[in-house]
C-alpha cells in the first residue's frame, strides 16, 4: 500500500491516508499535472488477488466516471500499478453524513430536506443513465465544509453484490431495501427505499430497524412497520414525514415512481411544509413473511454455500458467529415462510380469541348469554359502521372571504375543518388581513377534517417581498415565485456564507413591489481557493505586491538577522508558496534586518626589551572576549619597532597583546600591552 511522499502513476503524490472501508483504503494525494487534490481509493490487497472482482470493479468504475454532477463524487481516473488497483476521486473537504448526524443528534426539517434535496439529485442523474447505486447509507454521502452534499461509490456496489462479498463490506443492512433483503434484486426504487431511511435518520438520530445480527434487521425490513419519525422528532412537519413513510413502503410500487416526483414534494416542503399534499397508493403492502428459527438456519447454511462457490475469503468471526450473517433470504423459501405466517397467525388469533371469551364470560351457556353475545357483537358492527360513516362524512363549505384567519379558523372548527394561510395577495376589494380567496368554494361538499387553504389580502397595490437572505437558492426561488414574483440569481464567490445560500437580494426583504417584478439574488459559491505565491528572498514591497493580486493580505512582519538574506529581502512566509488557501487569508513575512556582526580590524606596533639580545618571540592577539585572535610563534624579529596587523574579528572592539621574547642568552621575558581596535 502507498506511503506519504510515494507517487502513483508518476502522477500522484500520496499526502496521507485519510479512510478506511470494508474494501479499499482511501488516501489523499496531489495531482501535479492538473495541481490539484484528489483522494485514491485503493482496493485491499485481498480483493486485489481475485481477478474477476478486479475485472467487474474497474468495469463499474469506468461506468460511474462518466457521470458529472455537483452532488456526486467525480471519478477521474481508474488504473493499476505492481498489482495495486485505484480510483481517483474528488477530493471532498468535509465529513460524512453518518458522523455529521453523530455530531449534531437530530437534523433540522429544512437542513434534512436541503441535503435529501441534494442527495436526490445525485441519484435522478445516475437513475438517467441506468446507474443504480445500490447501497446509499449516510456513510456514502459527503457534507464538504461548504455545506454540499455528494454521493459517493456510485457503481462500486454492483461490483461488491456482483461477488457475493459480505454485508461488512457492501455496507449496512440498516439501509436495505425489502427486495434486498429478500432475493437482491435492485432498481431505482430501492436507491429511493435506502434514502427514506437515511432521511429518517437525519429528523430523527436513529435507524428505524436494527438488531444484533444482520439476519434480525433483514426481517425487520421484510416483516415489520417502523416507529414513524414524529415519534422521536415531535416538530417534524406532516409533509416530511409522509414523504419518509411512501419512500420506505414495502412494497416498491407503493413508493415514488421515480426520483424526479420525489423531488417535486421535497421542494415543496421547504414552501409548504405543513401541508398534507403527499399522495400514498391506496395499494396493498405486499405479505408479511414470518420466518421461523428453521428458516433461519437454512438462510446461514445458503449463504455459506454461496461463499464456498464463490471463493470469496470472510473476515474471521471475533464473538458470536450469528454476528457476521447477511440477513437476505432466500426466495426458495417464501412459500414455505408465506404458510408459515398464516398457520401462525390463525393460532395467535385464536388464542387470543379463546383468552378474551374466558375472561368476559363470552363461551358461557344458556340464552342469556347468546342474547348478550348478539347484542354485543350488534354494538360492535354499529361502532365500526359509525367509524366508517364518521370517515365518510361531508360538510357543506362555507364562505370565508372577508373575515380575517383567527374569524375562518373558529367557523370551520365547528362544522369540522381546517384553514392553512398560504400566503398574501395585493386586493382592490378585500382590506389588509381579511381573506380574499379560498381553494373550496362556498357550498362545495368537502370531507370532514379538509385543510382549506387561503390566501390573505395585503391591501391594495404592492405586496411584501419575503425576505429570502440566507435560505438555499432554490427554495428561495420557488417562494418569490410562488408569491408571483419574477426570480433571478447571480453567484458570487463568499467567505462568510456558505454555497448555495442567499446572500442578498435585490429589492431586499419585506420592502413592498409588485406581482411580476424582478427580485434579483446574489447566491453564494462559497470561499474562493487561490494559490500561495513564492516570495522568497523579494523585497518586502515586491513580495506584498504579489500577495495582493493572488487575493491574498499580509497580516504582520516580523524582522530576523541574517548573513545571507539582503537587509529589506523575505527569509520566511507563514504559508508556503504553492498552497491552495481560500481567498483573504493572511500571511505572515519574516524580514531580513541584515547581518547582525561588526568587524574590527588591528594594527600595532612592539619594542624589544632595554639592552637584551632577542633572538625570537611568541606574540599572541587576545581579545577582550577572551578569544583567541592570532597567535604568532617563534617569530625572527630583525628591527624594532616591530608591527602586527589582524582583520575580521568579530564584534570585539578591543584586545591585549601578549609577548614573550626569548633572548640570546636562553631565558625569556613576558611582556603585555592592550590596544583599541578599529571599525573595518
Amino acid at each position: 500500500m502507498p506511503t506519504a511522499g510515494t507517487f502513483v502513476a508518476d502522477r500522484y503524490e500520496i499526502i496521507g491516508k485519510i479512510g478506511s472501508g470494508g474494501m479499499s483504503d482511501v488516501y489523499k494525494a496531489r495531482d501535479h499535472i492538473l495541481g490539484r487534490n484528489v483522494a485514491i481509493k485503493v482496493l485491499k490487497q485481498e480483493f486485489s488477488e481475485d481477478v474477476n472482482f478486479v475485472m467487474k470493479f474497474r468495469t463499474e468504475a469506468q461506468s460511474a466516471a462518466g457521470m458529472e454532477h455537483p452532488n456526486i463524487v467525480n471519478i477521474y481516473d481508474v488504473g493499476s500499478e505492481s498489482g495495486m488497483h485505484y480510483i481517483v476521486m474528488e477530493y471532498v473537504e468535509g465529513v460524512t453524513l453518518k458522523t455529521y448526524i453523530e455530531k449534531k443528534g437530530q437534523l433540522t426539517y429544512k437542513e434534512a430536506v436541503s441535503i435529501a434535496i441534494q442527495i436526490s439529485r445525485g441519484m435522478e442523474a445516475a437513475h438517467a443513465k441506468n446507474i443504480i447505486h445500490r447501497d446509499i447509507k449516510p456513510q456514502n454521502i459527503l457534507i464538504s465544509t461548504e455545506g454540499k452534499a455528494k454521493v459517493t461509490d456510485f457503481g462500486i456496489a454492483k461490483a461488491v453484490s456482483n461477488n457475493t462479498i459480505n454485508a461488512d463490506v457492501m455496507g449496512s443492512v440498516h439501509y436495505a431495501s425489502p427486495e434486498q433483503a429478500r432475493n437482491g434484486f435492485v432498481d431505482n426504487k430501492s436507491d429511493i427505499y435506502s434514502l427514506g431511511i437515511v432521511m429518517y435518520e437525519m429528523v430523527t438520530g436513529r435507524v428505524p430497524f436494527d438488531g444484533e445480527t444482520t439476519v434480525s434487521i433483514a426481517i425487520q425490513h421484510l416483516q415489520e412497520e417502523m416507529t414513524a419519525p414524529s415519534v422521536y422528532a415531535p416538530e417534524l412537519p406532516v409533509s416530511l414525514e409522509k414523504i419518509i413513510v411512501k419512500c420506505t413502503q414495502k412494497s416498491p410500487d407503493r413508493r415514488y415512481h421515480d426520483v424526479s416526483g420525489l423531488l417535486v414534494d421535497l421542494k415543496q416542503v421547504l414552501v409548504h411544509p405543513n401541508e398534507d399534499f403527499v399522495k400514498i397508493s391506496d395499494g396493498s403492502q405486499s405479505k408479511t413473511k414470518m420466518i421461523e428459527p428453521n428458516e433461519v438456519k437454512k438462510i446461514k447454511n445458503a449463504r455459506a454455500m454461496r461463499q464456498e462457490e464463490t471463493r470469496v475469503k470472510e473476515p474471521e468471526p471475533e464473538e458470536d458467529e450469528d454476528e457476521e450473517e447477511e440477513g437476505f433470504l432466500n426466495p426458495k423459501l417464501e412459500k414455505a415462510v408465506t404458510i408459515g405466517g398464516i398457520v401462525a397467525a390463525v393460532i395467535i388469533v385464536a388464542l387470543i380469541i379463546y383468552f378474551v371469551g374466558n375472561v368476559f364470560g363470552i363461551f358461557k351457556s344458556g340464552p342469556d348469554k347468546i342474547k348478550d353475545t348478539e347484542t354485543e357483537t350488534e354494538t360492535e358492527e354499529q361502532s365500526v359502521i359509525n367509524t366508517e360513516k364518521e370517515k365518510m362524512e361531508q360538510v357543506k363549505m362555507i364562505k370565508i372571504t372577508g373575515m380575517t384567519v383567527e374569524e375562518a379558523r373558529a367557523e370551520l372548527k365547528k362544522i369540522g375543518l381546517g384553514i392553512y394561510e398560504r400566503g398574501s395577495q395585493a386586493s382592490e376589494q378585500y382590506e389588509k388581513g381579511q381573506i380574499m380567496s379560498q381553494d373550496v368554494e362556498e357550498g362545495a361538499e368537502v370531507d370532514i377534517h379538509t385543510t382549506v387553504n387561503v390566501y390573505v389580502s395585503s391591501g391594495a397595490g404592492e405586496i411584501k417581498i419575503p425576505n429570502i437572505v440566507g435560505y438555499d437558492s432554490e427554495a428561495a426561488m420557488n417562494m418569490l415565485s410562488d408569491q408571483g414574483f419574477v426570480p433571478d440569481r447571480k453567484y458570487e464567490y463568499s467567505d462568510s456564507v456558505a454555497s448555495g445560500k442567499v446572500i442578498s437580494q435585490s429589492p431586499a426583504g419585506d420592502s413592498a413591489a409588485k406581482k411580476g417584478d424582478t427580485v434579483t439574488l446574489v447566491v453564494s459559491q462559497g470561499k474562493e481557493a487561490v494559490s500561495v505565491p513564492d516570495v522568497y528572498n523579494r523585497s518586502q514591497e515586491e513580495a506584498s505586491n504579489m500577495i495582493a493580486q493572488a487575493g491574498l493580505t499580509v497580516t504582520s512582519t516580523t524582522t530576523e538577522h541574517s548573513d545571507t538574506i539582503p537587509k529589506g529581502n523575505v527569509i520566511n512566509q507563514s504559508i508556503p508558496a504553492g498552497k491552495y488557501v481560500d481567498r483573504g487569508t493572511g500571511i505572515t513575512l519574516v524580514i531580513s534586518s541584515g547581518s547582525n556582526k561588526t568587524y574590527y580590524y588591528c594594527k600595532a606596533t612592539i619594542s624589544a626589551p632595554e639592552s637584551d639580545e632577542v633572538v625570537s618571540a611568541d606574540i599572541l592577539l587576545v581579545g577582550s572576549n577572551g578569544s583567541q585572535i592570532q597567535n604568532w610563534s617563534g617569530i625572527k624579529i630583525s628591527s624594532f619597532p616591530y608591527s602586527i596587523t589582524a582583520s575580521d574579528i568579530e564584534n570585539c572592539d578591543s584586545g591585549t597583546i601578549k609577548v614573550t621574547w626569548h633572548l640570546a642568552d636562553g631565558s625569556s621575558r613576558e611582556q603585555s600591552e592592550n590596544v583599541m581596535f578599529s571599525k573595518q
